[in-house]
Protein backbone atom coordinates (compact mmCIF):
# COMPACT_ATOMS: atom_id res chain seq x y z
CA UNK A 1 0.00 0.00 0.00
CA UNK A 2 1.43 3.52 -0.75
CA UNK A 3 1.56 6.15 1.63
CA UNK A 4 -1.13 7.67 2.99
CA UNK A 5 -1.68 11.63 2.83
CA UNK A 6 -4.31 12.83 5.60
CA UNK A 7 -5.22 16.69 6.92
CA UNK A 8 -6.13 17.22 10.46
CA UNK A 9 -5.03 20.31 12.30
CA UNK A 10 -5.68 18.52 15.54
CA UNK A 11 -2.47 16.53 16.68
CA UNK A 12 -2.37 14.26 19.19
CA UNK A 13 0.34 15.14 22.22
CA UNK A 14 1.55 11.21 21.80
CA UNK A 15 1.57 11.48 17.58
CA UNK A 16 5.37 12.32 16.43
CA UNK A 17 5.40 14.79 14.96
CA UNK A 18 7.80 17.30 12.23
CA UNK A 19 7.72 21.11 13.06
CA UNK A 20 8.89 23.80 10.47
CA UNK A 21 10.27 26.92 11.54
CA UNK A 22 12.38 29.42 10.79
CA UNK A 23 16.11 29.15 12.55
CA UNK A 24 15.07 32.70 14.50
CA UNK A 25 11.70 31.57 16.06
CA UNK A 26 12.92 27.70 16.68
CA UNK A 27 14.17 28.27 20.37
CA UNK A 28 10.73 30.06 20.93
CA UNK A 29 8.39 27.51 20.28
CA UNK A 30 5.49 27.57 22.86
CA UNK A 31 5.09 24.14 22.52
CA UNK A 32 9.18 23.20 23.57
CA UNK A 33 9.51 22.63 27.32
CA UNK A 34 12.23 25.50 28.43
CA UNK A 35 15.25 22.45 28.36
CA UNK A 36 14.47 21.59 25.23
CA UNK A 37 14.06 25.33 23.76
CA UNK A 38 17.84 25.84 24.97
CA UNK A 39 18.96 22.17 23.18
CA UNK A 40 17.11 23.86 20.29
CA UNK A 41 18.20 27.05 20.54
CA UNK A 42 22.21 25.62 20.69
CA UNK A 43 21.75 23.53 17.81
CA UNK A 44 20.34 26.39 15.59
CA UNK A 45 23.79 27.88 16.83
CA UNK A 46 25.74 25.14 15.70
CA UNK A 47 23.61 25.28 12.08
CA UNK A 48 21.72 21.83 12.62
CA UNK A 49 18.76 21.51 9.85
CA UNK A 50 17.44 19.03 11.17
CA UNK A 51 17.15 18.23 15.46
CA UNK A 52 15.42 15.41 16.97
CA UNK A 53 14.00 15.78 20.71
CA UNK A 54 12.83 12.08 22.08
CA UNK A 55 10.12 12.69 24.87
CA UNK A 56 9.82 8.81 24.72
CA UNK A 57 5.74 9.05 23.82
CA UNK A 58 6.34 11.08 21.50
CA UNK A 59 9.29 12.26 18.69
CA UNK A 60 9.75 15.75 17.66
CA UNK A 61 11.50 16.47 14.80
CA UNK A 62 12.26 20.20 13.73
CA UNK A 63 13.26 21.26 10.41
CA UNK A 64 15.02 24.48 10.36
CA UNK A 65 14.55 26.44 7.29
CA UNK A 66 17.10 29.32 5.36
CA UNK A 67 16.91 31.63 3.08
CA UNK A 68 16.93 30.26 -1.05
CA UNK A 69 17.60 32.06 -3.67
CA UNK A 70 14.27 31.61 -5.43
CA UNK A 71 10.69 30.45 -4.39
CA UNK A 72 11.30 27.27 -6.58
CA UNK A 73 14.23 26.54 -4.63
CA UNK A 74 13.13 26.64 -0.90
CA UNK A 75 10.47 24.08 -2.31
CA UNK A 76 12.97 22.12 -3.65
CA UNK A 77 14.79 22.41 -0.36
CA UNK A 78 12.25 21.12 1.57
CA UNK A 79 11.34 18.23 -0.95
CA UNK A 80 15.30 16.77 -0.05
CA UNK A 81 14.30 17.71 3.49
CA UNK A 82 12.03 15.11 3.76
CA UNK A 83 14.25 12.55 2.02
CA UNK A 84 16.58 13.21 4.90
CA UNK A 85 13.99 12.66 7.01
CA UNK A 86 12.85 9.53 6.23
CA UNK A 87 16.00 8.52 6.95
CA UNK A 88 15.64 9.02 10.78
CA UNK A 89 11.82 8.05 10.40
CA UNK A 90 13.46 4.88 9.77
CA UNK A 91 15.87 4.80 12.63
CA UNK A 92 13.32 5.23 14.65
CA UNK A 93 10.53 2.80 13.17
CA UNK A 94 8.33 5.48 13.13
CA UNK A 95 4.72 4.62 11.25
CA UNK A 96 2.85 7.86 11.74
CA UNK A 97 4.08 11.37 11.20
CA UNK A 98 1.98 15.07 11.69
CA UNK A 99 3.81 18.17 10.03
CA UNK A 100 3.36 21.35 11.52
CA UNK A 101 4.24 24.36 9.55
CA UNK A 102 5.63 27.80 11.13
CA UNK A 103 6.90 29.77 8.58
CA UNK A 104 3.25 30.07 6.64
CA UNK A 105 4.33 29.41 3.36
CA UNK A 106 2.30 25.80 2.72
CA UNK A 107 6.00 24.71 3.52
CA UNK A 108 4.18 21.24 4.54
CA UNK A 109 3.12 20.18 1.27
CA UNK A 110 6.33 20.59 -0.15
CA UNK A 111 8.11 18.36 3.26
CA UNK A 112 5.42 15.80 2.79
CA UNK A 113 6.05 15.35 -0.97
CA UNK A 114 9.88 14.54 -0.78
CA UNK A 115 8.60 12.22 2.37
CA UNK A 116 6.27 10.58 0.39
CA UNK A 117 8.64 9.85 -3.20
CA UNK A 118 11.04 9.14 -0.71
CA UNK A 119 9.01 6.35 0.25
CA UNK A 120 8.51 4.93 -2.76
CA UNK A 121 9.49 0.55 -2.87
CA UNK A 122 8.77 -1.05 -5.67
CA UNK A 123 6.80 -4.18 -4.23
CA UNK A 124 8.79 -6.44 -6.86
CA UNK A 125 9.54 -10.12 -6.57
CA UNK A 126 11.90 -10.59 -3.49
CA UNK A 127 10.70 -13.26 -1.21
CA UNK A 128 13.60 -13.10 1.33
CA UNK A 129 14.59 -10.27 3.47
CA UNK A 130 12.43 -7.63 1.82
CA UNK A 131 11.95 -5.36 4.53
CA UNK A 132 9.02 -2.64 4.02
CA UNK A 133 9.04 0.65 4.61
CA UNK A 134 7.60 1.51 8.33
CA UNK A 135 6.09 5.11 7.70
CA UNK A 136 2.74 4.32 6.43
CA UNK A 137 0.73 7.84 7.46
CA UNK A 138 1.58 11.06 6.70
CA UNK A 139 -0.75 14.00 8.53
CA UNK A 140 -0.88 17.75 7.16
CA UNK A 141 -2.03 19.72 10.10
CA UNK A 142 -1.47 22.90 8.64
CA UNK A 143 -4.04 25.93 8.45
CA UNK A 144 -2.67 27.08 5.77
CA UNK A 145 -3.27 24.39 3.69
CA UNK A 146 -6.56 22.82 2.59
CA UNK A 147 -7.74 19.53 2.52
CA UNK A 148 -8.49 19.55 -0.88
CA UNK A 149 -5.29 20.62 -1.74
CA UNK A 150 -3.79 17.79 0.17
CA UNK A 151 -6.10 15.05 -1.27
CA UNK A 152 -5.24 16.29 -4.70
CA UNK A 153 -1.08 16.28 -3.67
CA UNK A 154 -2.05 12.59 -2.68
CA UNK A 155 -3.70 11.93 -6.17
CA UNK A 156 -0.44 13.25 -8.00
CA UNK A 157 1.71 11.58 -5.63
CA UNK A 158 -0.13 8.39 -6.10
CA UNK A 159 0.37 8.56 -9.81
CA UNK A 160 4.23 9.21 -9.57
CA UNK A 161 4.37 5.58 -7.60
CA UNK A 162 1.79 3.96 -10.25
CA UNK A 163 4.34 5.29 -12.61
CA UNK A 164 7.52 4.39 -11.60
CA UNK A 165 5.85 0.87 -11.07
CA UNK A 166 5.14 0.61 -14.50
CA UNK A 167 8.53 1.00 -15.42
CA UNK A 168 10.56 -1.13 -12.96
CA UNK A 169 8.60 -4.10 -14.27
CA UNK A 170 10.78 -6.51 -16.17
CA UNK A 171 9.54 -7.18 -19.73
CA UNK A 172 9.25 -11.01 -18.45
CA UNK A 173 6.74 -9.49 -16.79
CA UNK A 174 5.42 -6.89 -19.10
CA UNK A 175 4.87 -7.60 -22.96
CA UNK A 176 3.43 -4.75 -25.01
CA UNK A 177 -0.56 -6.58 -24.51
CA UNK A 178 0.40 -6.64 -20.46
CA UNK A 179 1.28 -3.19 -20.66
CA UNK A 180 -2.38 -2.75 -22.16
CA UNK A 181 -3.73 -4.61 -18.75
CA UNK A 182 -2.17 -2.43 -16.72
CA UNK A 183 -3.48 0.68 -18.91
CA UNK A 184 -6.64 -0.78 -18.24
CA UNK A 185 -6.77 -1.16 -14.40
CA UNK A 186 -5.60 1.98 -14.17
CA UNK A 187 -8.06 3.40 -16.53
CA UNK A 188 -10.66 1.39 -14.04
CA UNK A 189 -9.47 2.77 -11.03
CA UNK A 190 -9.53 6.60 -11.69
CA UNK A 191 -12.09 6.98 -14.38
CA UNK A 192 -11.15 7.49 -17.73
CA UNK A 193 -11.58 5.18 -20.77
CA UNK A 194 -8.78 3.24 -22.08
CA UNK A 195 -8.98 1.41 -25.66
CA UNK A 196 -6.42 -1.22 -26.83
CA UNK A 197 -6.02 -1.26 -30.78
CA UNK A 198 -4.28 -5.05 -31.59
CA UNK A 199 -2.20 -5.90 -34.27
CA UNK A 200 -5.21 -6.25 -37.13
CA UNK A 201 -6.65 -2.84 -36.53
CA UNK A 202 -3.02 -1.20 -36.49
CA UNK A 203 -2.43 -2.88 -40.00
CA UNK A 204 -5.76 -1.40 -41.12
CA UNK A 205 -4.43 1.89 -39.92
CA UNK A 206 -0.66 1.55 -41.73
CA UNK A 207 1.05 2.22 -39.00
CA UNK A 208 4.32 1.13 -40.48
CA UNK A 209 6.69 2.51 -37.84
CA UNK A 210 4.90 0.43 -35.39
CA UNK A 211 4.76 -2.29 -36.86
CA UNK A 212 8.22 -2.82 -38.60
CA UNK A 213 9.45 -2.64 -35.04
CA UNK A 214 7.50 -5.22 -34.35
CA UNK A 215 8.40 -7.36 -36.97
CA UNK A 216 11.23 -9.32 -34.39
CA UNK A 217 9.24 -10.11 -31.83
CA UNK A 218 7.36 -12.71 -31.32
CA UNK A 219 4.77 -10.50 -29.25
CA UNK A 220 2.42 -8.63 -31.06
CA UNK A 221 2.24 -4.52 -30.53
CA UNK A 222 -0.63 -2.40 -29.13
CA UNK A 223 -1.75 1.10 -29.71
CA UNK A 224 -3.78 2.45 -26.62
CA UNK A 225 -6.11 4.74 -26.64
CA UNK A 226 -6.46 6.90 -23.17
CA UNK A 227 -9.43 9.55 -22.86
CA UNK A 228 -10.22 11.63 -20.22
CA UNK A 229 -13.43 13.58 -21.21
CA UNK A 230 -15.22 15.01 -18.02
CA UNK A 231 -18.65 16.75 -18.91
CA UNK A 232 -17.36 20.30 -17.93
CA UNK A 233 -14.31 20.11 -19.77
CA UNK A 234 -12.92 23.75 -20.32
CA UNK A 235 -11.11 22.91 -23.84
CA UNK A 236 -13.19 22.44 -27.12
CA UNK A 237 -10.08 21.15 -29.07
CA UNK A 238 -7.76 18.58 -26.95
CA UNK A 239 -4.81 18.40 -24.96
CA UNK A 240 -2.88 15.27 -26.64
CA UNK A 241 -0.24 13.46 -24.67
CA UNK A 242 1.86 10.75 -26.46
CA UNK A 243 4.21 7.85 -24.76
CA UNK A 244 6.57 5.89 -26.05
CA UNK A 245 6.55 2.37 -25.24
CA UNK A 246 8.93 0.68 -25.96
CA UNK A 247 8.60 -2.22 -23.56
CA UNK A 248 11.71 -3.69 -23.96
CA UNK A 249 14.58 -2.50 -26.34
CA UNK A 250 18.12 -4.56 -27.58
CA UNK A 251 18.39 -2.21 -30.47
CA UNK A 252 17.01 -4.97 -32.93
CA UNK A 253 19.87 -5.81 -35.59
CA UNK A 254 21.51 -2.63 -34.04
CA UNK A 255 21.90 -4.46 -30.89
CA UNK A 256 22.54 -2.94 -27.70
CA UNK A 257 26.14 -3.52 -26.02
CA UNK A 258 24.72 -5.25 -22.64
CA UNK A 259 26.47 -3.38 -19.76
CA UNK A 260 24.93 -0.28 -17.83
CA UNK A 261 22.84 0.17 -21.68
CA UNK A 262 20.41 -3.46 -23.23
CA UNK A 263 20.18 -4.42 -19.48
CA UNK A 264 18.34 -1.82 -18.24
CA UNK A 265 15.67 -1.03 -21.21
CA UNK A 266 12.86 -2.41 -19.72
CA UNK A 267 12.82 1.13 -18.88
CA UNK A 268 12.69 2.47 -22.57
CA UNK A 269 8.73 2.71 -21.73
CA UNK A 270 9.07 5.26 -19.45
CA UNK A 271 7.39 8.24 -21.52
CA UNK A 272 4.06 5.40 -22.14
CA UNK A 273 4.26 5.08 -18.34
CA UNK A 274 4.21 9.27 -17.21
CA UNK A 275 1.57 10.26 -19.94
CA UNK A 276 -0.69 6.73 -18.31
CA UNK A 277 0.50 8.20 -14.79
CA UNK A 278 -0.77 12.09 -15.49
CA UNK A 279 -3.61 10.97 -16.86
CA UNK A 280 -4.40 8.83 -13.57
CA UNK A 281 -3.90 11.96 -11.93
CA UNK A 282 -6.13 13.75 -14.09
CA UNK A 283 -8.92 11.61 -13.42
CA UNK A 284 -8.80 11.38 -9.55
CA UNK A 285 -8.38 14.92 -8.98
CA UNK A 286 -11.26 15.69 -11.97
CA UNK A 287 -9.51 18.08 -13.66
CA UNK A 288 -11.78 19.64 -16.04
CA UNK A 289 -10.22 19.15 -19.04
CA UNK A 290 -10.37 16.79 -22.45
CA UNK A 291 -7.36 14.86 -22.43
CA UNK A 292 -6.28 12.49 -24.95
CA UNK A 293 -2.88 10.25 -24.30
CA UNK A 294 -1.95 7.67 -26.95
CA UNK A 295 0.57 5.35 -26.40
CA UNK A 296 2.11 2.71 -29.38
CA UNK A 297 3.50 -0.48 -27.34
CA UNK A 298 5.81 -2.84 -28.78
CA UNK A 299 9.75 -4.61 -28.27
CA UNK A 300 12.74 -4.47 -30.29
CA UNK A 301 14.14 -7.49 -30.93
CA UNK A 302 16.51 -8.82 -33.70
CA UNK A 303 14.40 -11.90 -34.65
CA UNK A 304 13.87 -13.71 -38.17
CA UNK A 305 11.83 -11.07 -40.08
CA UNK A 306 13.37 -7.99 -37.93
CA UNK A 307 13.51 -5.09 -39.78
CA UNK A 308 16.64 -3.98 -41.11
CA UNK A 309 19.40 -1.10 -41.63
CA UNK A 310 18.32 -0.17 -45.27
CA UNK A 311 14.75 -0.48 -45.56
CA UNK A 312 12.22 1.74 -46.31
CA UNK A 313 8.97 1.39 -44.51
CA UNK A 314 5.85 3.59 -45.50
CA UNK A 315 4.66 5.73 -41.92
CA UNK A 316 0.97 6.11 -40.81
CA UNK A 317 0.54 9.09 -43.19
CA UNK A 318 2.48 7.88 -45.98
CA UNK A 319 6.17 9.59 -45.47
CA UNK A 320 8.97 6.62 -46.46
CA UNK A 321 11.43 6.60 -43.83
CA UNK A 322 15.17 4.55 -44.81
CA UNK A 323 15.92 2.95 -41.81
CA UNK A 324 19.66 2.86 -40.97
CA UNK A 325 20.26 2.13 -37.81
CA UNK A 326 17.16 -0.22 -35.96
CA UNK A 327 17.96 1.10 -32.52
CA UNK A 328 16.60 4.46 -33.38
CA UNK A 329 13.24 2.65 -33.27
CA UNK A 330 11.49 4.94 -30.26
CA UNK A 331 11.09 7.78 -33.29
CA UNK A 332 9.02 5.28 -35.56
CA UNK A 333 6.86 4.06 -33.43
CA UNK A 334 6.01 7.86 -32.07
CA UNK A 335 6.21 9.39 -35.39
CA UNK A 336 2.30 7.10 -36.40
CA UNK A 337 1.53 8.16 -33.07
CA UNK A 338 1.73 12.05 -33.31
CA UNK A 339 0.52 11.56 -37.35
CA UNK A 340 -2.41 9.79 -35.76
CA UNK A 341 -3.40 12.56 -33.28
CA UNK A 342 -3.98 14.78 -36.04
CA UNK A 343 -7.43 13.24 -36.16
CA UNK A 344 -8.44 14.99 -32.76
CA UNK A 345 -7.77 18.51 -34.16
CA UNK A 346 -5.52 18.67 -30.72
CA UNK A 347 -4.75 22.23 -29.58
CA UNK A 348 -1.63 21.08 -28.55
CA UNK A 349 0.28 17.63 -28.17
CA UNK A 350 3.32 16.95 -25.86
CA UNK A 351 4.83 14.10 -26.08
CA UNK A 352 7.65 12.36 -23.59
CA UNK A 353 10.23 9.43 -24.64
CA UNK A 354 13.31 8.08 -23.38
CA UNK A 355 14.54 9.06 -27.26
CA UNK A 356 18.49 9.61 -26.89
CA UNK A 357 21.65 9.14 -25.29
CA UNK A 358 22.78 12.09 -26.76
CA UNK A 359 20.08 13.77 -24.48
CA UNK A 360 21.12 12.30 -21.55
CA UNK A 361 24.82 13.27 -22.17
CA UNK A 362 23.85 17.30 -23.17
CA UNK A 363 21.94 17.99 -19.69
CA UNK A 364 22.53 14.34 -17.86
CA UNK A 365 19.93 13.57 -14.53
CA UNK A 366 19.59 17.08 -13.93
CA UNK A 367 17.03 18.47 -16.70
CA UNK A 368 14.43 17.37 -19.00
CA UNK A 369 15.40 18.28 -22.53
CA UNK A 370 12.70 19.56 -24.75
CA UNK A 371 11.87 21.35 -28.20
CA UNK A 372 8.87 21.79 -30.24
CA UNK A 373 6.55 24.26 -32.77
CA UNK A 374 4.13 25.12 -29.64
CA UNK A 375 5.23 28.96 -29.68
CA UNK A 376 6.62 31.18 -26.93
CA UNK A 377 3.86 31.28 -24.34
CA UNK A 378 3.77 27.42 -24.40
CA UNK A 379 7.23 26.79 -23.95
CA UNK A 380 7.32 29.05 -21.08
CA UNK A 381 4.42 28.47 -19.06
CA UNK A 382 6.31 24.09 -18.98
CA UNK A 383 9.35 25.99 -18.22
CA UNK A 384 7.54 28.41 -15.34
CA UNK A 385 6.22 24.77 -14.22
CA UNK A 386 9.35 22.67 -14.53
CA UNK A 387 11.17 25.54 -11.95
CA UNK A 388 8.10 25.27 -9.84
CA UNK A 389 8.36 21.32 -9.24
CA UNK A 390 12.14 21.01 -10.10
CA UNK A 391 11.59 19.04 -13.31
CA UNK A 392 13.45 21.57 -14.70
CA UNK A 393 13.57 22.07 -18.43
CA UNK A 394 16.78 22.95 -21.41
CA UNK A 395 15.02 23.83 -24.78
CA UNK A 396 16.68 22.92 -27.98
CA UNK A 397 16.75 24.57 -30.98
CA UNK A 398 14.67 22.97 -33.98
CA UNK A 399 16.49 24.87 -36.61
CA UNK A 400 15.61 24.08 -40.02
CA UNK A 401 19.56 23.09 -41.16
CA UNK A 402 19.30 19.92 -38.87
CA UNK A 403 16.98 18.67 -41.30
CA UNK A 404 19.68 18.06 -43.85
CA UNK A 405 20.44 15.46 -41.93
CA UNK A 406 17.40 13.69 -42.20
CA UNK A 407 17.78 13.82 -46.20
CA UNK A 408 18.01 10.13 -47.90
CA UNK A 409 18.83 9.30 -51.40
CA UNK A 410 15.87 6.41 -51.79
CA UNK A 411 12.91 7.66 -49.31
CA UNK A 412 11.14 11.18 -47.98
CA UNK A 413 13.39 10.32 -44.72
CA UNK A 414 16.45 9.12 -43.37
CA UNK A 415 15.81 7.41 -39.63
CA UNK A 416 18.93 9.08 -38.12
CA UNK A 417 21.63 11.97 -38.78
CA UNK A 418 24.49 12.78 -38.01
CA UNK A 419 26.77 12.07 -35.08
CA UNK A 420 26.10 15.34 -33.65
CA UNK A 421 23.16 16.72 -32.08
CA UNK A 422 21.70 13.62 -31.82
CA UNK A 423 18.43 14.53 -29.80
CA UNK A 424 17.72 17.47 -31.85
CA UNK A 425 17.69 15.53 -35.70
CA UNK A 426 15.35 12.84 -33.32
CA UNK A 427 13.20 15.72 -32.65
CA UNK A 428 13.85 17.34 -36.23
CA UNK A 429 12.27 13.51 -37.51
CA UNK A 430 9.74 13.58 -35.48
CA UNK A 431 8.38 17.33 -36.20
CA UNK A 432 8.06 16.02 -39.98
CA UNK A 433 5.20 14.08 -38.95
CA UNK A 434 3.13 17.10 -36.66
CA UNK A 435 0.87 19.55 -37.87
CA UNK A 436 -0.53 21.46 -34.86
CA UNK A 437 1.31 22.79 -31.91
CA UNK A 438 3.94 20.56 -30.53
CA UNK A 439 6.41 20.02 -27.72
CA UNK A 440 8.84 16.88 -27.16
CA UNK A 441 10.54 16.22 -24.32
CA UNK A 442 13.31 13.65 -24.47
CA UNK A 443 13.64 12.26 -20.56
CA UNK A 444 16.50 9.67 -21.05
CA UNK A 445 18.33 10.99 -18.39
CA UNK A 446 15.83 11.40 -15.83
CA UNK A 447 13.39 8.47 -16.22
CA UNK A 448 15.90 5.89 -14.79
CA UNK A 449 18.61 6.37 -12.19
CA UNK A 450 21.61 4.03 -11.48
CA UNK A 451 22.42 5.57 -8.14
CA UNK A 452 19.55 7.15 -5.62
CA UNK A 453 19.13 10.76 -5.90
CA UNK A 454 17.26 12.29 -2.87
CA UNK A 455 13.30 11.62 -3.12
CA UNK A 456 14.11 10.74 -6.85
CA UNK A 457 15.15 7.80 -5.39
CA UNK A 458 16.75 4.93 -7.57
CA UNK A 459 15.30 2.87 -10.52
CA UNK A 460 12.32 4.92 -11.85
CA UNK A 461 11.65 8.25 -11.05
CA UNK A 462 8.38 9.04 -12.77
CA UNK A 463 9.90 11.94 -14.66
CA UNK A 464 7.78 14.95 -16.31
CA UNK A 465 4.66 13.42 -14.56
CA UNK A 466 4.29 16.42 -12.13
CA UNK A 467 5.63 19.07 -14.70
CA UNK A 468 2.89 17.92 -16.90
CA UNK A 469 -0.44 17.63 -14.26
CA UNK A 470 0.67 20.96 -13.13
CA UNK A 471 0.45 22.54 -16.22
CA UNK A 472 -2.84 21.31 -17.43
CA UNK A 473 -4.23 22.44 -14.75
CA UNK A 474 -2.98 25.61 -14.57
CA UNK A 475 -4.80 26.30 -17.81
CA UNK A 476 -7.85 24.11 -16.27
CA UNK A 477 -7.85 27.36 -13.86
Amino acid sequence: MPTQLNYNTSVDKNTDVALIVGAGEAGSLAELSSEEASYVTQQVENEAKLISLNRYTQRVYLLITSEAKTESAARETLRQAGYTLLKQLKADKVQTLAIKDYTGSQASLYLAEGLFLSNYQFQGYKTKNHKPHQLQTITIADTNVSEKEVQELQHVLEAVYKTRDLVNQPNSHQSATQLSEQLDEMASEAGFMAESLDELRIMALKMGGLLAVNQGSEEPPTFNILEWKPENAKNQQPYILVGKGVVYDTGGLSLKPTPQSMDYMKSDMAGAATVAGVMYALAKNQVPLHVIALIPATDNRPGGKAYAPGDVITMHNGTTVEVLNTDAEGRLILADALSFAQKYNPQLVIDFATLTGSAMRAVGKEGLVAMGTAGEEVMNGLKQTGEAVYERIVEFPLWDEYKKQLESDIADLKNIGGADAGHITAGKFLEAFTSYPWVHFDIAGTAYLHSEDSYRGKLATGSGLRLVYNYLRSLAN
